[in-house]
């Protein structure tokens, strides 16, 4: 009986171990996936190199699949930053929705932008602009950040070609087009709660005036003065051009999973083989579609910038996505060791007596990890290497769901060991804990439990 079960326990052990490296040491989050997928490897009954050849497999695997595609993402998302891209929509939607409906163009700019820019960035760059409009239009600056730093992080957590979700995609197999749209489905709830609360937050706290720039951080108001400077002189790119790097893959890779729908139906099974299909599933595939939108980013929005700036500027973006994509492929070789040692068939009978649906495993251990440890992406990737070994093994399992659950339980209240909420309380000049926790922790709780009643709808829906 003892034997049987000792997979079970070297993961649990395992799962102990990374999260005491990552909360209470030094040992960074790659290191940490890596010695908890080597634990869960040998006490599973691996020998040491089928660990090693597990650890490597799974790693190879899941890089495999998506690694190019975020390489490319943050490459266009750099481009869309340092051209002016996303103020322009930003001020587009302010213009369309017209005066006292700021927040609403705000949280759907947020929505947008932050498909393929970094959150914290997007944040930085747009805020300038939330002042102007509060000050401006005698507008609660509580309720446009609130709005625009709500509409970032949904997508942020949800939406491919952002690499937390890629890398979900990757870890349980998931169609990244479809990751894409549901994705952004499930987000529009939860920016729309969002947008309510920041609404309420300004009529709470009527008399909160934000500091002025000289009182916020040495590192904000630098990265403000960079790109301030990087913008004098120069032109914003027209709203269509600001959209098209991102409209694009979309539009192509939608095409690409329509196109698969229609193949499964009588009388269209000719599809895939013709010309159209054929021509789709090349564009529509996320690699190329991804490649097609950083050279509009590129020939579009900086047609007059030379050729060494803009490599550069292109290399920056790829110095972003180290990291991530170290840590998707170490989360990839966490969840091979576990299909390896049996640990995954192991849980899944149990999971399948649980009074929950499977579906939801995985958003609940995101959730756990992400109050733990503080990072969505980390989050993420940590309950997708876990949970993909163990619902994978049962019978009639969306996938899909399960992803989507995995990205958006990570949104649960971020707080003191998230980036972002010092992002945002600090950038909007907010000292009290209280208020600071009012201002992020709390509308971040909102999207998640709203995410919840969405993932499980997609799930009985599909």
């Amino acid at each position: 009986m003892m034997a049987l079960y000792t997979p079970i326990i070297g993961l649990a052990v395992a799962v102990f171990v990374l999260i005491f490296l990552v909360l209470r040491t030094r040992v960074h989050a790659l290191l940490a996936m890596l010695i908890a997928a080597s634990i869960a490897g040998i006490s599973g009954g691996l020998s040491a190199l089928q660990t090693v050849e597990a650890i490597s497999k799974g790693f190879g695997s899941t890089l495999g699949s998506i690694g190019i595609v975020i390489g490319l993402g943050v490459m266009m998302g750099r481009v869309l930053e340092v051209s002016g891209a996303a103020e322009q929509i930003a001020y587009s939607f302010i213009k369309w929705l017209g005066k006292r409906r700021e927040e609403w163009a705000l949280a759907i700019t947020g929505y947008i932008v932050s498909i393929p820019i970094f959150v914290d960035s997007a944040f930085v760059i747009l805020y300038p602009l939330v002042k102007a409009l509060a000050k401006k239009g005698k507008r609660s600056v509580l309720t446009l950040g609130v709005a625009l730093a709500g509409g970032l992080i949904i997508t942020h957590h949800a939406v491919p070609p952002t690499p937390g979700p890629l890398g979900v995609a990757g870890i349980f197999g998931v169609d990244i087009g479809a990751m894409m749209l549901a994705g952004l489905v499930l987000a529009i709830p939860c920016v729309i709660g969002v947008v309510f609360y920041a609404r309420w937050l300004g009529k709470r706290y009527p008399d909160f005036q934000p500091t002025g720039f000289d009182d916020e951080p040495q590192d904000l108001q630098a990265a403000h003065q960079r790109y301030l400077a990087e913008k004098e002189g120069k032109s914003l790119p027209g709203l269509g051009l600001s959209l098209l790097p991102i409209v694009a893959p979309i539009v192509l890779i939608f095409i690409n999973a329509l196109n698969n729908m229609l193949a499964k139906t009588d009388g269209l099974s000719w599809l895939p083989a013709s010309l159209w299909g054929q021509a789709f599933a090349f564009l529509g595939s996320p690699m190329i579609a991804l490649a097609i939108s950083t050279l509009l980013a590129v020939y579009t929005l900086m047609p007059k910038v030379d050729k060494n700036t803009t490599l550069e500027r292109l290399e920056e973006g790829l110095q972003t996505a180290g990291i991530i994509l170290l840590v998707t492929g170490a989360g990839g070789a966490l969840g091979a060791v576990l299909r390896e040692s049996g640990a995954g068939t192991q849980l899944a009978e149990h999971v399948a007596n649980l009074p929950i649906s499977p579906v939801l495993i995985p958003f609940v251990i995101a959730t756990l990890v992400r109050v733990i440890q503080g990072s969505g992406t980390v989050a993420m990737i940590t309950a997708a290497s876990i949970s993909a070994p163990i619902i994978s093994q049962l019978p009639d399992i969306n996938m899909l769901a399960a992803a989507q659950a995995a990205t958006l339980g990570a949104l649960f209240f971020s707080y003191f060991n998230d980036s972002m909420f010092w992002v945002v309380n600090r950038m909007m000049g907010i000292t009290d804990v209280r208020q600071q926790m009012m201002v992020w922790s709390v509308p971040t709780t909102l999207a998640w439990a709203i995410s919840l009643c969405g993932v499980v709808l997609l799930d009985w829906v599909l």
